[in-house]
């Protein structure tokens, strides 16, 4: 049986999850400690969650190598389009919601006074379970921790938080009308889509008290969605090679992703090239700036090899559908993908001593 070494409130441990559920791979969740943690991560280098423990003793991390990997040992049923247009994006909205939406996941969970003090007193009961102390106590390094990293470490002010909050409340608009249609994201079958967004979409807004409140009141078949999903036990047949169109009411998704996220992932990456330590971009009338990103440029690298590789007619029609700014964006400078260096390091590849 597989083994998910993570946490049940993480991001990316939900997104894993999600896509074993989906494929219908048995697994089991060993939640992580502090004193866990730094040990499993020297069979990955890398300290991050999820950690995946296969049954030949082979150890993985990174939910998109992950998934990558685990859709070729066991492909069916599938939940990447063979369809190079809706494959490509499948893909794009993947990246959307793994790098786009971690802001205002974390921001939800960490700038409101009720998710603070739920999830800091869930990681003090459950994380640093092995660090002596009381509960009440070691509630308080989590919350300065959290909001030093996850607000004022990815950009968050005062002058921006409704920006920020326009990203979650603008992608409920533009998927409850999708999702009150049909049950997946892309067609009749979920796909890489489905588990990318369900990775903030579950456990960030959909378990978070504050998110969660708005997405019952503002999208109750977004909700819907969520549970679909994570009630699945394989797709009951349903396979992403089925979906081989584009439907025309992705348009609000689509536009979110060229107006907000492929920008930002083009402001980061040349920040990296260049050398800079701080990547400024532009969030409708206000400024985010936050440490540059590799892993993030190296997610954009990802998506301008794959749109380079793609044939021309495919190219041609994400053109019409993305628009030539967003093709000019994907067709630009390739930066070299993301590779954590040699030891023991953080995901943006930081040594960690």
């Amino acid at each position: 049986m597989l083994v998910v070494h993570g946490l049940d409130l993480s991001y990316f441990t939900g997104k894993l999850e999600g896509y074993l559920r989906a494929k219908g791979l048995p697994y089991r969740l060993c939640e992580i400690s502090v004193g866990s943690f730094r040990r499993l991560a020297r069979h990955t280098g890398v300290q991050q969650m999820p950690q995946l423990e296969m049954p030949d003793g082979r150890w993985m991390t990174d939910t998109v190598r992950i998934i990558d990997a685990l859709e070729t040992e066991w492909p069916e049923p599938a939940l990447t389009p063979s369809d190079p247009v809706c494959g490509f994006i499948s893909g794009l909205i993947e990246t959307f919601a793994d790098e786009h939406l971690w802001r205002p996941a974390l921001y939800y969970r960490w700038a409101f006074a009720d998710d603070a003090r739920l999830m800091s007193a869930r990681l003090a009961r459950g994380m640093l379970r092995d660090i002596p102390g009381p509960a009440a106590l070691k509630r308080l390094p989590i919350l300065w921790r959290q909001r030093a990293h996850y607000l004022r470490g990815e950009g968050v002010t005062s002058a921006n938080r409704a920006a920020i909050e326009a990203d979650y409340l603008d992608l409920l608009d533009a998927l409850e009308p999708v999702l009150s249609r049909r049950d997946w994201v892309m067609g009749d079958a979920p796909t890489r889509a489905d588990i990318g967004l369900f990775g903030p979409m579950f456990r960030h807004f959909h378990c978070d008290p504050t998110p969660g409140r708005i997405m019952r009141a503002r999208a109750p078949s977004v909700a819907a969605w969520v549970t679909r999903l994570w009630a699945l036990n394989g797709t009951g047949g349903a396979d992403a090679r089925s979906v081989t169109s584009m439907t025309d009411d992705l348009g609000g998704v689509i536009s979110l992703i060229v107006e907000r996220c492929l920008p930002e992932l083009m402001a980061n990456a040349a920040a990296c090239a260049a050398g800079a330590g701080q990547v400024r971009y532009r969030l409708g009338n206000n400024d985010i700036r936050y440490s540059t990103n590799p892993y993030r440029a190296g997610r954009l690298s990802r998506l301008q090899h794959a749109f380079s590789a793609l044939p021309p007619s495919a190219r041609n029609t994400l053109t019409d559908l993305l628009g030539a700014a967003a093709v000019r964006l994907l067709s630009g400078p390739v930066f070299p993908e993301f590779v954590p260096a040699p030891g023991l390091s953080d995901r943006q590849g930081r040594p960690i001593r």
